[in-house]
């Protein structure tokens, strides 16, 4: 399976654990200025910012661990100019849902608000 292949499954599985938790994925791949967003989601009043991580068991880094200082900055300067384009006033977040290959399956780690509510990166 090529990264991209990968990176793909990763997203479709990422979509649907978030609507088997009663979210609403309202777009995919969005391509902006600073950077993508992979899922652009609703859960309940809240508009939630995807980034999805995936990594097969190969790999020795988990994908939770992939998302360093230059990446969140990239994630901040999306997220601003997405809701900006959409004029969104409401309260956003980033979430990461970072999924790794195991013997088994996929383990699943959902990590809320990534930036801890600080958008000035």
């Amino acid at each position: 399976m090529t990264p991209r292949e990968l990176g793909c499954l990763g997203e479709d599985l990422a979509a649907k654990h978030l609507a088997a938790l009663g979210w609403a994925v309202l777009e995919r791949n969005v391509r902006l200025p600073g950077g993508e967003i992979d899922l652009v989601a609703r859960e309940g009043d809240e508009l939630v910012l995807v980034e999805v991580r995936t990594r097969s068991e190969s790999r020795l880094q988990e994908a939770s661990d992939t998302v360093g200082p230059e990446k969140l900055r990239r994630l901040v300067r999306a997220g601003r100019n997405y809701v900006a384009r959409r004029r969104y006033d409401g309260f956003w977040r980033i979430d990461l849902l970072a999924l790794d290959r195991t013997g088994s399956g996929w383990s699943v780690h959902h990590h809320r608000d990534i930036t801890g509510g600080r958008y000035d990166g």
